[in-house]
């Protein structure tokens, strides 16, 4: 409490003193931001003060809502909705024009330009400011502060437009995307085959393409981030510059010849524009699909998606496949069960009813006998004893059905029989069991070594 009290003394304290400096409140508040986020303290700053953040952002907003004066809105509307258009529309064309020049995409730069098209809070304080200073006028800033307020009112629309308008507009223009990374260099991916297409270099994406690099896979990168795409170009990265949604571009980068597609990016409407036609290119390609979120899975599969698969299930199916191990769950059920919730689209995980096999069956692994394998390490205090004076079998219960020792296996070994280190034990028992023939097993002071 004191740690967040003293966050907010000090946001108000500094609002207060410029305040007393003859700036504004807005001013001491924003310097007082500045210097919080760049403190070692800012990232309990913004977990604790998140809360807080949604309230005042209310109150803000209301409190801007509550200076606009109705009755000089219905009055000069045509004013009002005039100045809201000249703002959504001068802005929009200048961010198009800017994200047209970094990224080269239509689409991209359409819904970019609508989402960030509206007026931003601090813009209130400056008229604010210029009102107090006689620098506008009240019927000006009435105008404006309706006009802004349209414009807040407009953003949730103008984004869902943006993708459609998007989409619409690039299939109307018809001109050769190039393929160009930041040096505008005509290179292209056609003349490989085999190989497997990577949509998005970011941790996804660089962490698969330097797999199949040391497998000596091929492999074509295509991403939209141009600092990125130079970057790995000078790392000898096979990159090259375009949208994926495009199927210009896909053709480009050889989806003919290919004989994977990966689909890493965040953006599921892209995300689903890139399977449809990915899949609509080639009705037999393997696409895979890397998607955070779960109601995108069954769109995805119906768009063609060969596997979609969602970041949070992949960590619980390998939490899931982990726990069953400490169970001395055979490698081969585990293997088995984490198959079918991938083919049954996660459907378990999502409290949805399994068409095909059901994990039930896991029940009777569960309470039966099992078995699993244990190495004799140095410490052990199996080294050196034999399995009658090791009495494994009457403090656990476990059987020792067989010894690997140097690749060749000793099947029923005889009571005399020695352990050495380097033994690979096969035992034979219940999971309680093998749990204490593991601690029996295992060096004072250490975990199992099961093999």
């Amino acid at each position: 409490e004191l740690f967040i009290l003293f966050v907010i003394l000090l946001c108000l304290g500094t609002a207060w003193l410029t305040s007393e400096s003859g700036l504004s409140l807005a001013l001491g508040a924003f310097i007082a931001g500045l210097v919080l986020s760049e403190s070692e303290f800012s990232h309990q700053i913004v977990a604790d003060i998140l809360p807080l953040r949604d309230s005042f952002s209310g109150i803000f907003f209301i409190s801007i809502g509550m200076l606009l004066d109705l009755h000089f809105l219905a009055e000069e509307a045509f004013a009002s909705f005039g100045t809201f258009i000249l703002i959504v529309g001068v802005k929009s064309a200048v961010l198009f024009v800017v994200f047209w020049l970094l990224y080269r995409s239509v689409r991209l730069g359409v819904v970019l330009a609508f989402s960030l098209a509206q007026i931003g809070e601090f813009s209130f304080i400056l008229a604010r400011a210029g009102r107090d200073h006689g620098l506008l006028a009240a019927a000006s800033e009435q105008t404006f502060l309706a006009a802004s307020i349209l414009s807040m009112m407009a953003t949730p629309f103008l984004i869902l437009w943006a993708h459609r308008l998007a989409f619409g507009l690039e299939a109307m223009v018809r001109r050769p995307p190039g393929l160009q990374s930041p040096e505008q260099e005509e290179e292209t991916a056609s003349s490989i085959t085999g190989h497997v297409i990577v949509v998005g270099y970011g941790l996804n994406g660089q962490n698969l393409t330097r797999v199949l690099r040391e497998v000596g896979i091929p492999y074509r990168i295509l991403e939209m981030d141009p600092d990125l795409v130079r970057q790995a170009k000078e790392a000898g990265e096979p990159i090259f510059f375009g949208d994926g949604t495009r199927p210009e571009v896909l053709r480009k980068i050889g989806i003919e010849q290919a004989r994977v597609f990966v689909i890493a990016i965040s953006d599921p409407v892209a995300t689903a524009h890139v399977v449809s036609q990915a899949r609509r290119l080639r009705a037999d390609l393997y696409l895979v699909v890397r998607t955070r979120y779960v109601a995108e899975i069954d769109r995805l599969y119906r768009l063609g998606a060969s596997q979609v698969i969602p970041e949070e299930f992949e960590t619980s199916v390998e939490i899931f496949a982990r726990v069953l191990q400490q169970y001395h769950i055979p490698r081969n059920v585990i293997t088995l069960q984490v198959d079918l919730i991938r083919k049954e689209h996660y459907r378990t995980l999502r409290g949805l009813h399994l068409q095909g096999r059901r994990l039930d069956e896991l029940s009777q692994f569960l309470v039966g006998t099992t078995t699993d394998t244990f190495l004799i390490v140095e410490g052990s205090p199996a080294v050196g004893k034999s399995l009658e004076r090791l009495e494994l079998r009457s403090r656990s219960g476990v059987t020792v059905i067989s010894v690997v020792r140097e690749g060749k296996s000793i099947h029923n070994p005889g009571a005399d029989f020695l352990l050495a280190v380097g033994d690979i034990l096969v035992l034979l028992g219940s999971h309680k069991e093998l749990d204490q023939a593991m601690q029996i097993l295992s060096p004072p002071g250490r975990g199992e070594e099961s093999a």
